[in-house]
């Protein structure tokens, strides 16, 4: 049965990718297959009420409600649970429909003859509370995130960038806003775009707003860039000017780094709020971000949100215009493969850091910390003993069927960060064989910016990184990702850090990084006695053999008191951790905890007696500092 599925997956994928891979920008001359009205005006009761025309023949139709969404990696089905009052109709009079009893996302009705076009009517009730990226608030009273996929039926049988679509919403009254698609003219409240295909539909979301505002980020000579941004309250959108120079100076580093634009503009659609789901999710022309609602007001306490916009704006390149070939279908109903994400996400995170600190988002210092947080947990992560780093490509895919109790042991999307040591331990090979002449900019270089400027999605391999490395600095590049994908081990892991010209080290300072998520009122003992907490003291991740994890510490169990005294007391939570810590290194009594896991209490004794122990970099004496030039602005 496995072996039966995976051929069938296979003819699907295939079949998809011969139709056409979604085009990444608007086709002229497609005609008019859908025309989609939606009325965004219910902000109290949080419904996006949709009407649709489509274009169909006489007999049996399908209508497919996009699943497999570009950029999530991963079925969205909790978008298709939110699908609501759906009636079809032709001539005015009401179709029976059906829904597939094994695709919840495809609906069949049968079309009378004499018709070539129905009506289809429904509801997009937004969720009142974010649980991921696939189900989260995206209407408030002051706000709005309109994901057209949301609000979309589409006709089987063709790609979706040979079904044209004219769109129109109605936003709340005095409402901005702002998204990649192009205005055709507002008229009576309702704003119309020009006809595009529904692919480039789908990847243009709208961003709207009662506090809204639009910067400007274009660099000299480039396409026009903007921060459009919308708040929950006024002050919220008082970006200094330094503040913006630093945005405007990620546009000219990302133009210096890829030497290319594969856009005609971008928008970074930036929610900065308490009541929106935060993301970041990746378009071509544009992107969704959502940071807390003080991501400008205190600019020196939130630098751990500023790599988010550099992130996204590298998939613009990476992922959108450079896309994984077993990603790419033809529509949003064909399941995606994720086999790639270690270079689609991987080396997005990569260069999303180098740029936050090219651009002065951040400082190298914060960065170095943050790389020795990644370069410890790696390092240490048990679970690599079983599941290796290619593996962990599928979690978007399970965690459909719930997030990890044990992300230490069963491992979650870490070909994100660890990926990040792999892309530096290839730079720094680079930099080294070359005498210090090339580096991975130069594969940034080779890679993004062939056909510039061209929008059409063109697909890579691993075969295809491999070559464009080799065009940079020959080697066997093709063994060595595979080496670091199919490993079991952390042997080589910290190669690239070595090389660079530092070292992982460990005192007692609080790392930045880990010390910025007291912000969210959370306490990060992962490096001493081997756990976190949440704002409620509850364990949010235990590292599996960790001190705490052999004392019978677990996920979930609420942390009750530290050697008799309350952990939730007037005295500063974290401290009282702390001081038990620091009691610790010089006595032989383990800290005891007591824990409450569900309606039981009982004590633990951890035995740790290590002191408070932070991950940081350190300088290699006598070595080349590579990392250093890499965060060099250019």
């Amino acid at each position: 049965m496995q072996i039966l599925n995976r051929a069938i997956f296979g003819w699907l994928f295939l079949a998809g990718a011969l139709l056409c891979a979604p085009a990444a920008r608007a086709e002229t001359g497609l005609g008019d297959a859908l025309v989609l009205r939606v009325d965004a005006t219910d902000v109290n009761h949080r419904v996006l009420r949709a009407s649709e025309d489509i274009a169909v023949s006489p007999g049996a139709q399908t209508l497919l409600y996009p699943e497999w969404l570009p950029g999530t990696h991963s079925p969205a089905f909790s978008c298709v649970k939110c699908l609501a009052g759906l009636k079809l109709s032709a001539n005015g009079k009401p179709l029976n429909w059906a829904r597939d009893t094994i695709d919840m996302g495809a609906f069949h009705v049968v079309v009378p003859d004499g018709v070539n076009r129905i009506t289809a009517e429904f509801q997009y009730l937004s969720p009142a509370a974010t649980e991921g990226d696939n189900s989260r608030v995206t209407m408030s009273q002051d706000m709005l995130v309109l994901e057209w996929h949301s609000v979309l039926l589409y006709p089987g049988g063709k790609p979706v960038s040979q079904i044209g679509v004219s769109a129109s919403v109605r936003l709340p009254a005095n409402w901005k806003f702002a998204s990649a698609l192009e205005t055709l003219h507002d008229a009576d409240g309702v704003t119309s775009f020009k006809s595009t295909d529904v692919g480039t539909l789908v990847d243009s979301p709208l961003l709207s707003g009662r506090y809204f505002r639009r910067i400007d980020l274009t660099s000299p000579g480039g396409a026009p860039v903007f921060l459009d941004v919308a708040g929950d309250r006024p002050e919220d959108l008082m970006a200094t000017d330094d503040e913006i120079a630093l945005h405007r100076a990620l546009v000219i580093q990302a133009r210096k780094l890829y030497q290319s634009e594969h856009y005609d503009h971008y928008d970074f659609l930036l929610t900065v709020s308490e009541v929106i789901g935060g993301i970041g999710l990746e378009h071509h022309q544009s992107s969704e971000d959502g940071v807390g609602h003080d991501y400008f007001t205190s600019w020196a306490e939130t630098f751990d949100e500023r790599d988010l916009l550099p992130h996204e704006y590298t998939h613009s390149w990476n992922g959108k215009f450079r896309r994984p070939a077993d990603l790419t279908t033809a529509n949003f109903n064909v399941p995606m493969q994720d086999t790639l994400l270690w270079m689609y996400e991987g080396q997005t995170q990569f260069w999303g850091k180098v740029l936050s600190v090219r651009s002065g988002l951040i400082s190298a210092e914060q960065q170095r910390e943050q790389l020795a947080v990644t370069a410890d947990y790696f390092a240490h992560l048990a679970g690599t003993s079983w599941r290796n780093l290619q593996d962990t490509t599928n979690e978007e895919i399970l965690s459909q069927h719930g997030k990890s109790l044990w992300p230490s042991w069963q491992r979650e999307a870490d070909y994100y960060d660890q990926m990040v040591l792999v892309w530096l331990d290839v730079d720094t090979k680079i930099r080294e064989a070359s005498g210090d002449q090339r580096s991975l900019d130069d594969f940034a270089r080779v890679f993004f910016s062939v056909d510039n400027p061209s929008h059409e999605v063109k697909t890579y391999t691993i075969e295809d990184i491999a070559a464009s490395l080799n065009k940079v600095q020959p080697a066997d590049w093709l063994a060595f990702l595979r080496a670091r994908l199919d490993q079991h081990d952390a042997s080589g892991l910290l190669d690239g850090l070595t090389r660079s010209g530092w070292k992982l080290t460990y005192d007692d300072t609080p790392n930045l990084v880990m010390a910025a998520s007291q912000r969210l009122d959370a306490e990060d003992f992962s490096t001493s006695v081997g756990f976190m907490l949440d704002r409620e003291g509850k364990m949010t991740d235990v590292r599996w053999m960790a001190p705490a994890y052999v004392a019978g510490v677990a996920p979930g169990d609420e942390l009750v008191a530290v050697n008799g005294h309350a952990y939730k007391s007037d005295h500063y939570k974290g401290e009282i951790l702390m001081d038990a810590i620091i009691a610790a290194e010089h006595s032989k009594a383990p800290i005891e905890l007591l824990i409450k896991d569900g309606d039981l209490y009982r004590t633990v004794k951890v035995d740790y007696h290590g002191g408070l122990h932070y991950p940081h970099l350190a300088r290699i004496d006598g070595s080349h500092d590579y990392l250093s030039e890499l965060y060099t602005p250019r």
